[in-house]
């Protein structure tokens, strides 16, 4: 079976914050919300803290250096979230 590539990987162009989620544009036009308990460092931030962030490797990534977070748009895309901690598991 024939597995989809893509020829690109999508680039954030910006950021947004609402109480409860970031928002991250795509160089593709698409729209990411993702909540911020997936990522404890942004989700206990300061609005302001939020607001300071960064592109890394072109859009590759997003930078907080006031959170020392970093995050992919591959992991978004992925549907994961802070790698740092270990996942629950089933019981």
């Amino acid at each position: 079976m024939p597995i989809l590539t893509l020829e690109s990987e999508p680039l954030a162009i910006g950021i947004s914050f609402t109480e409860d989620f970031f928002r991250v544009l795509l160089d593709d036009g698409r729209e990411l919300s993702v909540p911020l308990a997936w990522f404890p460092r942004l989700l206990h931030g300061t609005p302001e803290q939020r607001r300071h962030w960064e592109l890394i490797g072109l859009g590759q990534g997003i930078h907080w250096p006031e959170l020392d977070e970093d995050i992919s748009i591959a992991g978004i895309l992925a549907g994961r979230g802070d790698q740092t901690r270990a996942r629950r598991t089933a019981a």
